[in-house]
Parts: structure tokens; C-alpha cells; sequence
């Protein structure tokens, strides 16, 4: 358990905040993990008594747990939450929260600032908390935790940084990517680090190519403004597929210290090739959802449907293929794809290994999947023999570990990253140079699809892959698996 201090949630009347970050905080404190003098401050544009907001944290948690908590918990949980209004149209509103957080003798002065609110917000927060001197580390540290997205390009990323690196250093700067906060995704690297067997194999000799996806059954529902403005590239994998990219790919770090994980993100993500623009069609494909059938929803709109717009050439399914510059990865191709309305849903990463010459021919091959969600998992897929007198009858055998077992302890993404946030460890957040990485890779490839207006390829809801997406396929024998299973 660590040291006391202080949570100010900006936005803690938006979704994310009751959805998540709220019971998240109630979960940590039935959970024992927060310190006994940690409060909670909570920012909202509404001026409402202490007593309101308590009774609406009170609502939140009646929703998510079903009432199904011990009151003792419950009444130490509502007495770490005090409210706090910043009223758009006042100017003392910042100056009234300074006063309160370090003159008033309630709140420990190691401060943590979650940003729940609009990217365009980010940097005038920044500014107002450092022009109440609120961000000054004076013997007690401050933190200050932005929300996804860092910017909408580069040049957006660069700014922003440059406008709140004015009042905090690199160490108070944490910048969510809340797939970072899952488990299975952090077992990655157990995974690969902590199984000798899987070292010798783990380069360019034995792995014929890696698959990172991400597919969702549901659509844009009424993001539809939203997303037209961003995208599966940006959405997913800008900031998702490249963290599990680089987590499964990148050289193994000289600890477990933060700096040295991120260290070996960086190098990794920075090892990227760029995407040859002028082959473009053989690196990237996009398609949009078109109406189908959802196997939850029944009979579904398209996309363009739903948006209302029948010019719009935004992707809901985006796939990349890439290469590493390295030792270890030279001339591997790695193909991320995200997809929406698709016919599953799940995320996981499917490293396929070389054929090998063997006694008996087949068309099968090993491969190595690990599941991120729904289910937590990692298979291999070995050729054994069928049982019979036929010696050349070989199928596939699939050897399974769960990650995950009845009796595991459960705790959600956000919980694992406001814990680090509190203690300070910064391994599960995003440095600014894997920021840059990033959008430096994707940002060519989202320029040409803006300029380029004809029509993209349609996909039914409820489908698999397009099939035009094989375009991408470095040889012709690659494919796309459809599940975790086959």
C-alpha cells in the first residue's frame, strides 16, 4: 500500500468517470489497496453540495455492483469523496481548488490530476493548474495523467507536448493507453521473457509472419460524428495494435524498472519502416461496414447508413502491413487489423512459425496464439498423428494455457493504471517518443486515404475479412485467421 495522497478527477461527471474510474476506485478500496488517508477529489462544471455528489456516487455503485457491497466499505469509500464545481464562467475557479488542495489542511499535497475531459482541453487545464502552483514539485510529487488522444497527428502530438512540457517534466506526464493496463496484455512479456523454449524461436529463422487483431461485433453506433472525424487507424492502431506490436516484438529490457520497458518500446517502434507511399495499396487496406446481419443486433445498418453520408470514405476496418528494421525481425512481415460489425469479436496475436521439411507432407502449420480478450490465453498448435494404421494421417493439436483461472483475482485496466498512477510507475503509460513513433508511421498513410475519395470497399456486418484485404498478403500462402481457433 502506498503513501497518502491525493486524486483530483476532472471530469467526474462524464461516462468514463461512472462507467469506470468511480467504481474502479470503490473496487481498489474493498480491494484494501488504497492508502487509509487518500482522498478523492472530484471536478465537475456543476455547482452541487457534497452530499449530491455523494448520493450520485452512491448511484454508481448500486448500478455496476448491484448493491451487492458491505456498508463499512461503502461509508469509508463516500468519506475519501469530497466535490469540488469549476464553473466555466468563473475565474477564481482555479485559484478557489488551489486554496483548497494546499491551504486547507484536508488533502495530502501529493497530488495526482486525472484529465477525463476533451483532448482540446488538455493544455488549458495544464496551464490553469500551473498558474495556481499546483503542478510544483516543492517536496511532494504532482502528476498529472492525460487521456487518449495524444493529438490527432504529429504535428497536433508535438504541440500539445510542447505547450504542457512548459510546467511538467517528463515524469509527471502519464499518458493512458488503457490496453496497457490489461493483464493479458502484460503477460506478454512474462510470456516471451520468463519460457526458455520460446527464445531460440522468437526471430526471423523460425517465424513466417505475426498477426495483431482487434475485431469488434458492434458498430459505430452514435459515434457516427466522432468517428467519421478519426477512424480505425487512429482509433485502434495508432495507439492499441502498436503498444501490442511493440510489447511482442521488442528486445528484452535489463529489468522490470519502467524506464528500461519503455526504453525497448521505443527502440522498437522507432525500427518500424515507413510505409512506402507509393505502393501504398499493397500496404494498407480500408473498407467500411455495409448492412447485414449482427448475430446480438439481428438486421443492421451500414455505415454510411448510419452516418447519413454516402461520400464518406472513413475506414471502420483498417489492416497494415509492416516491416522491422532489426536483426531479429528483417523481411518478417507483421499485419495489424482492426474491424467493426465484424462476425466475432477479440483480440489477440496469432505468430505463425516457418514449414519446416518434414516426414510427412502437410499444409498445416504451428502456430502460437495469444489471446488478449474475451478469453485469456495462450495455444500452440502442433501436427500429431492420427491414431490408425494410416501413418500419413496428421491433424492439428492444440496445447492451451489460460492466463486466467476460477479464483483469480479480477481487476479492470483503469484500477491497474490509477494504482500506477499513485505509486508513480510509469511503465504501463506511453513516453512521448513512442508517441511520436506512432503517429510518424500512421500519419503518411492517413494523408493519402483523405485525399483519395473513391469509394472503399464495402464489407457486410456480421462478415469476415474482405477478401480484397489479401492484397496486403506478402505471399500467397498467408492468410488471415479467422478466430483465436482457426
Amino acid at each position: 500500500m502506498g503513501e497518502n495522497s491525493t486524486l483530483v478527477l476532472f471530469g467526474a461527471r462524464g461516462n468514463l468517470a461512472k462507467i469506470k474510474l468511480i467504481p474502479g476506485l470503490f473496487h481498489l478500496d474493498e480491494s484494501g489497496k488504497l492508502p487509509e488517508g487518500m482522498k478523492i477529489l472530484s471536478i465537475g462544471r456543476q455547482k452541487i453540495e457534497d452530499d449530491v455528489w455523494k448520493a450520485e456516487i452512491k448511484e454508481m455503485l448500486d448500478v455496476k455492483f448491484k448493491k451487492k457491497y458491505e456498508k463499512n466499505v461503502f461509508d469509508r469509500f463516500i468519506a475519501r469523496n469530497f466535490y469540488h464545481a469549476n464553473e466555466p464562467e468563473d475565474p477564481e475557479a482555479f485559484k478557489r481548488l488551489s486554496n483548497k488542495l494546499l491551504n486547507s489542511g484536508d488533502f495530502s499535497k501529493n497530488i495526482a490530476f486525472f484529465l477525463s475531459v476533451r483532448p482540446s482541453d488538455f493544455s488549458t487545464i495544464v496551464d490553469q493548474l500551473a498558474a495556481e502552483n499546483l503542478l510544483k514539485e516543492d517536496g511532494f510529487w504532482k502528476r498529472v495523467l492525460i487521456e487518449k488522444p495524444f493529438g490527432t497527428n504529429l504535428e497536433t502530438a508535438i504541440e500539445l507536448q510542447k505547450s504542457i512540457s512548459r510546467h511538467l517534466a517528463e515524469t509527471q506526464i502519464y499518458r493512458i493507453d488503457h490496453y496497457l493496463g490489461k493483464s493479458a496484455l502484460q503477460n506478454i512479456l512474462m510470456t516471451r521473457f520468463n519460457n526458455a523454449i520460446l527464445e531460440p524461436l522468437w526471430n526471423k529463422n523460425y517465424i513466417d509472419h505475426i498477426q495483431i487483431t482487434n475485431h469488434e461485433t458492434l458498430g459505430v453506433g452514435e459515434r457516427t460524428t466522432f468517428y467519421d472525424s478519426t477512424g480505425a487507424l487512429r482509433d485502434m492502431i495508432q495507439s492499441h495494435l502498436l503498444q501490442m506490436l511493440a510489447l511482442t516484438a521488442m528486445e528484452k529490457p535489463a529489468s522490470l524498472n519502467p524506464d528500461d520497458i519503455r526504453k525497448e518500446k521505443i527502440k522498437l517502434l522507432e525500427s518500424i519502416n515507413p510505409i512506402p507511399i507509393n505502393e501504398i495499396e499493397k500496404n494498407a487496406f480500408r473498407a467500411q461496414y455495409s448492412k447485414g446481419t449482427s448475430n446480438s443486433e439481428g438486421n443492421v445498418l451500414g455505415y454510411l447508413e448510419e452516418l447519413g453520408d454516402d461520400k464518406s470514405v472513413v475506414e471502420t476496418y483498417a489492416a497494415l502491413k509492416l516491416f522491422i528494421n532489426n536483426e531479429r525481425w528483417n523481411g518478417v512481415p507483421i499485419y495489424l487489423r482492426t474491424a467493426k460489425r465484424m462476425h466475432e469479436a477479440g483480440t489477440y496475436i496469432s505468430i505463425k512459425f516457418k514449414n519446416k521439411d518434414d516426414l510427412v507432407k502437410t499444409d498445416k502449420s504451428n502456430w502460437l496464439v495469444i489471446s488478449i480478450q474475451p478469453r485469456e490465453s495462450t495455444h500452440f498448435e502442433i501436427q500429431t498423428k492420427t491414431p490408425g494404421l494410416d501413418d500419413s494421417l496428421m491433424r492439428t493439436t492444440r496445447l492451451e494455457g489460460l492466463n486466467r483461472i476460477d479464483g483469480d483475482e479480477t481487476i479492470d485496466s483503469y484500477e491497474t493504471l490509477m494504482l500506477d498512477l499513485m505509486s508513480g510507475n510509469q511503465s504501463r503509460f506511453l513516453h512521448i517518443d513512442e508517441v511520436k513513433a506512432a503517429w510518424s508511421l500512421v500519419d503518411p498513410v492517413i494523408v493519402e486515404w483523405v485525399k483519395d475519395k473513391n469509394k472503399v470497399h464495402q464489407y457486410p456486418s456480421g462478415s469476415g475479412d474482405p477478401i480484397e484485404s489479401k492484397i496486403i498478403f506478402e505471399n500467397p500462402d498467408q492468410f488471415w485467421r479467422k478466430s483465436i481457433n482457426n
